[in-house]
């Protein structure tokens, strides 16, 4: 099952080879790039994480994050901030490997003064963790490191059951090891068809658009024919056997799962 990820930044393209990378690892990501689109997307769009950049076009992205996590529908949301560039930790040098003038050296020079909580001369993901992120990330950090750290967040945030499961009548989906049953027998689906199956499941008595099914299913950004979606649904039918029953076509919108014992209402 794809991840759906909302990436907000004023310029997007710079993290061109993050958002590459997460493409590979099966997370679909859409682009907002002003506040409102932002909370468009949000409001109307199945978004199981944000990664959000130092800035939108309107709005800095240390203050979205503090907007975001005052409110109750995003207060749980995983965020996970981007940021131009960091430094990753290094070890520090040996004692003895200093010159011999350094300790007077720093004995020598005022100490820093502390910048105030919140000013730019603060670290910013300092700043981006105050603010209620759950990681930060870089853009000058190693690709593959970078997405290691997203799936890790994944995991700490997403409810994970021992044995999660989707039952409507004869059907019975294991979203723990994403296997199918049908009244007790094993079927055999491609990973699109598990997909499709979890989105009508999860979407009980809805009228499911074609374009819909392909942003959930394929993402965002997948350009191809909207007719994908039938040919996808036919082959699922034909392996659901009498269960495709429950699976119905809305004529010119899309598709429609009735459970059993539901009166079919348009």
């Amino acid at each position: 099952m794809r991840v759906n990820v909302v990436y907000a930044s004023r310029e997007p393209n710079r993290a061109a080879v993050v958002l590459e990378a997460m493409a590979v690892n099966a997370m679909t990501v859409t682009v907002a790039q002003k506040s409102k689109e932002l909370f468009g997307l949000l409001a109307n769009r199945s978004c199981e994480l944000l990664l959000m950049g130092q800035r939108l076009v309107d709005e800095d992205g240390v203050s979205m994050v503090k907007t975001l996590r005052s409110r109750g529908p995003t207060k749980q949301l995983p965020i996970i901030a981007l940021v131009e560039h960091a430094e990753q930790p290094a070890s520090a040098p040996a004692a003895n490997s200093r010159p011999a003038y350094a300790s007077y050296f720093l004995k020598a020079q005022p100490s820093p003064a502390i910048a105030a909580p919140g000013s730019r001369g603060a670290s910013l993901r300092l700043e981006f963790f105050q603010a209620g992120a759950d990681e930060c990330l870089s853009l000058n950090w190693d690709a593959a490191e970078c997405i290691a750290r997203i799936k890790a967040v994944l995991r700490r945030t997403q409810v994970n059951a021992s044995e999660e499961l989707i039952k409507m009548g004869p059907i019975e989906l294991n979203l723990t090891s994403y296997t199918l049953h049908v009244a007790g027998k094993r079927v055999n689906l491609t990973s699109k068809e598990l997909d499709l199956l979890y989105v009508f499941l999860s979407s009980s008595n809805r009228v499911l658009s074609r374009p819909y099914l392909i942003e959930r299913v394929w993402g965002y950004n997948y350009f191809g024919s909207p007719r994908t979606v039938d040919v996808h649904v036919r082959r699922l039918r034909e392996k659901l056997g009498s269960a495709a029953k429950y699976i119905t076509t809305i004529p010119c919108v899309g598709y429609k799962l009735v459970p059993p014992g539901t009166e079919m209402r348009r």
